[in-house]
């Protein structure tokens, strides 16, 4: 019975921008493009240290982190929450630290048994 229901709900909703998959997936690559070919001038414009390869590298991975999502509705929210974010880099409305967060090392874990808390110098 809730099974039924859940389905009947899931028909009722309608879609955020994409009709189907394929045009989902469209919007996507069309995003990826764009980011892809504005790399170069973020990286001169904000003068960031990096190589536009570690650029396309970092949006490369920022895609594939969602590589699971298979909703449409929940790809074209991602796709609209990338395109403003791409708007208010191109226009230079954030700020280099902005660009530099998406680049953070790896915050290594606090220790926790004695000796390792002594060599970081936390006791």
């Amino acid at each position: 019975m809730a099974s039924r229901v859940a389905k009947a709900a899931v028909k009722q909703v309608k879609p955020v921008l994409s009709a189907d998959s394929t045009e989902a997936k469209r919007r996507v690559l069309n995003l990826y493009k764009a980011w892809y070919r504005q790399i170069p001038y973020v990286v001169k414009d904000f003068h960031i240290p990096i190589t536009h390869a570690k650029g396309r590298a970092k949006v490369r991975e920022m895609f594939m982190k969602n590589k699971h999502v298979t909703d449409i509705r929940v790809i074209d929210m991602l796709v609209i929450k990338g395109q403003m974010e791409l708007v208010e880099t191109a226009n230079i409305w954030k700020q280099r630290h902005h660009i530099m967060a998406y680049f953070k090392d790896t915050v290594n874990p606090k220790p926790t048994d004695f000796l390792s808390k002594f060599y970081e110098g936390q006791e």
